[in-house]
């Protein structure tokens, strides 16, 4: 059950939904069905370009304390990525998949530009935050963590040699580097890098157990209970290094998204406008 909670998870599910529901629409030849200035065509442009003018919601909520009446900070940036999401997902459809006049395609193309940086500002948020919650972690915090986890040893006692592999792993992944390029590579590789060394822990651990169980008889029922505990701390204490290496630099890339993002959803918001009132007129 934590296995199937862990590899689907809400975001992951909406994901292949939404990958899912685009490769039908893209292939289902909805013109046949749906036109985008009557009926249901009409009805989910109105329906997408209301969720993209909602997201401004999301921003104002942050910044104005006087907005706490409408609900907490974390639930609107929740609902902020869901209109985000279906949002666009509504205007392919009203589009039918298709291009049509000049400004059309200029509203089509801002707002899957500002639909694509969102996913990207969303993959930095994460991995500068501690929670989806506004809440940033900062730099102290996060190696408090690391050291907090770093003290959880006890749960692995009977695996001595196990730290030793740990603190090997953890050196592996922390290597300083030489010159920018260099130390860029190395923070935007962790991620594979880490996934490798948890394998490598895995298979330490599995050797580990099994030896540990020959030597001692009576530790042989909860064999597969102390894998599991001794490969949960190897994970977080990987994972809580992980976040240390890399924060820095994330926390650089989504100030450079933030400016890029706003002025491109102000253009989204200008070729909306333009749409909407070309449709109207003609």
């Amino acid at each position: 059950m934590e296995l199937v909670s862990r590899y689907l998870s809400p975001v992951r599910l909406i994901a292949v939904l939404v990958v899912a529901v685009l490769l039908w629409g893209s292939h289902a030849h909805l013109d046949n069905y749906i036109t985008p200035d009557r009926g249901w065509g009409y009805a989910l442009g109105i329906i997408g370009g209301s969720m993209m003018l909602l997201l401004l919601i999301y921003p104002a909520r942050k910044r104005a304390v006087w907005l706490r009446f409408i609900g907490g900070v974390p639930g609107w940036f929740r609902f902020h990525m869901l209109l985000g999401t279906f949002g666009p997902v509504c205007i392919l459809f009203h589009s039918n998949f298709h291009l049509g006049a000049a400004n059309s395609n200029v509203a089509l193309f801002c707002m899957l530009t500002v639909a694509g940086s969102g996913v990207i500002g969303r993959y930095l948020y994460t991995r500068i935050h501690a929670r989806l919650d506004g809440g940033q972690a900062s730099l102290s915090e996060l190696r408090g963590i690391a050291d907090q986890v770093r003290g959880q040893a006890t749960s692995v006692v009977v695996l001595p040699h196990l730290i030793e592999a740990i603190e090997s792993e953890e050196a592996r992944l922390l290597a300083p580097q030489k010159g920018p390029l260099a130390r860029s590579l190395h923070v935007l590789t962790v991620g594979v890098r880490s996934a490798l060394a948890r394998r490598r822990l895995r298979r330490f651990i599995r050797v580990a157990v099994a030896e540990a169980a020959q030597r001692n008889p009576t530790l042989a029922p909860h064999a597969h209970r102390l894998a599991l505990t001794a490969e949960s701390y190897a994970a977080r204490r990987l994972d809580a290094n992980r976040r240390v290496s890399e924060f820095q630099l994330y926390t650089r890339l989504f100030s450079l998204w933030h400016v890029l993002h706003v002025p491109l959803f102000i253009m989204l918001l200008i070729a909306g406008t333009v749409h909407v009132i070309s449709a109207q007129i003609y």
